[in-house]
């Protein structure tokens, strides 16, 4: 168990947390939430140790590991699949080990203890993690030092994934993954064998992948069971009771202070007016957590055109005399809201640049409306702000026949008050950047806005304000993001880039979903068409067909354990989001409730594993 004992740190006299406590049970996966700014990131550094506690105390099980992302593997010639399997340092070291002791008993110990850790299969982990990854075959046999900062963090992550720490620490682990490689994230941190903390800021991800959250907020830490749209309704609840609270109070205290400033300058009233104020010294300010202030971007609404704002046929583009994009035969109306599918590599960006003008076709007919205006938002422009200068001075270059009311209106439409306008941008948080590209990306009041992984850096309030405005905004919309929860709420039609061109992908994104967790899956041994057994092949072997049943047996009580289970997790979630269990008579009952939904999560989570490995077991069987 991971116990935070009344913690509290301050960073230059401001306090992050105080007195904050919470306990992790071994083997859960919690996602760590909470504002921009309330203190994730030094809660991971104070557990793993890298800063100093002011009071309380953080422990863990004697010997337990902890792992996380800290930063990029280095750029050397070692290939990607040597530095994964490197993370365990432990395999490692017996492996070298192994290949120089010459005594036998040690040579034993060795071996017993390579098997103890499955190290012959080590290969084949750490090439399946990279391949989840985006690193096909031949990448993994590429040295660091071929790929990027954004690549190497992924390859940093696959090592640390690899190295199975009993505590893994993943903080924003999304923000340098495509679609693809966040579902299977998510997929590998629900099977993870020990505990995961995850700081993350994508609601899919929240609540799929983890059975419980940790909020930070006012300085302390709240555990709720549940995924992520259960704790937002747990919370709200608790909120409109506090509130309700709350407002009692102050009615009281003004009735109070009522009868004090009537009676206070009489004689025989003064005693009374006294005990009354002493009452109201005594009356104890109700803590009311408050909704983030919906932090709403302003998009200007670009005047109406004629339908196709954008039209390609048998299109081809590329760089240079490389083609990537072939027979691209596409039409943009005003009024679509278009996501990317695709893995990394295979050209979301190349069409998004086509799209935007900052790049040519090779071949193929384009035809743009006129006067057409386009917003482009992708992740290296938040790197390209002027790092030295206000967001006041970027609206003074560009807009400089504009009032400064003017300027200061536009950036309070997309968040950024009076203090951070005259902040320079190197001192801004990565949320506040974002912002500020988003301000630049739309001051045209573009026909057609482009966004390319639009959220990395916002928390999900801002998320939730994006949709909004989204929602609300009259341009095209195409959209590149691994938020499947933006996705689903703003985009109505999905393309997919792949196999070197655009197509409409007709499933929804659930159902793409699902193909990328399938591919994910071993291969079942196929009997090909060409030696197809003959009509009077023999019947498999008695022994062989009550296996088999026995199996699919197994798989049909596993699934109706999940599927009870289940039904059971909802109810719970139905009673813990009731607002009347968080009256303060209610206290012991809510523990009761809070318990069995603890224990039948965990119940859950053991069913779920147990109906895998029965249908893992059923697939082999039919296989053979």
């Amino acid at each position: 168990m991971l116990k935070i004992d009344t913690i509290t740190y301050s960073v230059e006299g401001r306090p992050l947390l105080e007195e904050a406590s919470a306990n992790i049970p071994t083997g859960h996966k919690v996602g760590v939430v909470g504002r921009n700014g309330t203190g994730k990131s030094t809660l991971f550094r104070l557990i793993r140790g890298e800063l100093a506690l002011e009071t309380g105390s953080i422990s863990l099980p004697s010997k337990a590991r902890i792992g996380g992302v800290a930063q990029e593997v280095p750029s050397s010639e070692t290939s990607l699949v040597d530095t994964v399997l490197a993370a365990d340092t432990e395999r490692a070291e017996l492996m070298a080990e192994s290949e120089t002791a010459t005594d036998g008993t040690r040579i034993a110990e060795i071996q017993t203890r390579l098997a103890d850790i499955d190290a012959w299969s080590a290969e084949a982990r750490a090439a399946s993690i990279l391949k989840g990854l985006g690193f096909d075959d031949a990448d993994q046999l590429r040295p660091c030092s071929d790929f990027s900062g954004g690549w190497r963090m992924r390859v940093a992550l696959a090592a640390v994934l690899f190295a199975q720490p009993d505590l893994l620490l993943l903080d924003e682990p999304t923000n340098y993954l495509d679609l693809e490689g966040a579902l299977w994230l998510e997929n590998y941190i629900a099977r993870y064998p020990h505990t995961v903390l995850i700081v993350s800021h994508d609601r899919g991800l929240l609540n799929r992948a983890v059975g419980a959250i940790l909020h930070l907020e006012d300085r302390k830490l709240t555990l709720y069971q549940g995924p992520y749209d259960t704790f937002a309704e747990t919370r709200a609840a608790r909120i409109a009771v506090a509130q309700s609270e709350a407002r009692k109070q102050d009615n009281r205290r003004a009735h109070l202070q009522s009868f004090v400033d009537r009676f206070r300058a009489k004689a025989s009233k003064a005693k009374q007016a006294q005990s009354r104020l002493k009452m109201i010294e005594k009356l104890k300010p109700i803590s009311t957590p408050q909704e983030a202030a919906m932090r709403a971007f302003t998009f200007p609404e670009p005047e109406e055109m004629s339908p196709p704002i954008i039209q390609i046929e048998g299109g081809i583009t590329g760089y240079g005399e490389v083609e990537v994009l072939k027979r691209l035969n596409l039409r943009i109306d005003q009024d679509d809201r278009i996501a990317l599918l695709g893995k990394n590599g295979q050209g979301k960006s190349t069409l998004s640049k086509l799209l935007s003008d900052r790049l040519p076709l090779m071949a193929g007919k384009m035809v743009r409306s006129s006067k057409l205006r386009i917003g482009y938002f992708a992740q290296h422009q938040v790197d390209e702000l002027y790092v030295d200068e206000t967001p006041l001075d970027h609206l003074r270059r560009l807009r400089p026949h504009e009032a400064p009311g003017k300027w200061r209106t536009r950036l309070a439409g997309f968040g950024l008050g009076a203090a951070q306008a005259e902040t320079k941008v190197g001192r801004l948080s990565g949320g506040q950047k974002a912002r500020l590209s988003l301000l630049l990306a739309t001051l045209d009041a573009p026909h057609m806005l482009i966004l390319d992984e639009p959220t990395n850096h916002l928390d999900i309030e801002s998320r939730e304000a994006l949709v909004e405005a989204l929602t609300a905004y009259s341009g095209a919309v195409i959209l590149v993001s691994h938020d499947m929860h933006l996705l689903s709420l703003v985009a109505d039609r999905l393309w997919l880039v792949s196999d070197g061109t655009v197509n409409p992908y007709d499933g929804d994104l659930e159902s793409y979903r699902s193909l990328l967790l399938a591919r994910d899956k071993p291969a079942t041994k196929a009997t090909p068409k060409a030696k197809a057994e003959p009509q009077d092949a023999p019947k498999p072997k008695r022994a062989m067909r009550d296996r088999l049943a026995t199996l699919r047996a197994d798989v049909r009580k596993s699934e109706a354990r999940v599927e009870k289970l289940t039904e059971m997790r909802e109810k719970l979630d139905e009673k813990l989001a009731d607002p009347a269990l968080y009256e303060k008579e209610k206290q012991s009952d809510r523990a009761v409730w809070q318990k069995k939904h603890a224990e039948c999560i965990e119940a859950l989570a053991r069913a779920e594993a147990l109906w895998m490995e029965a249908l893992e077991q059923l697939e082999i069987a039919e296989a053979s």
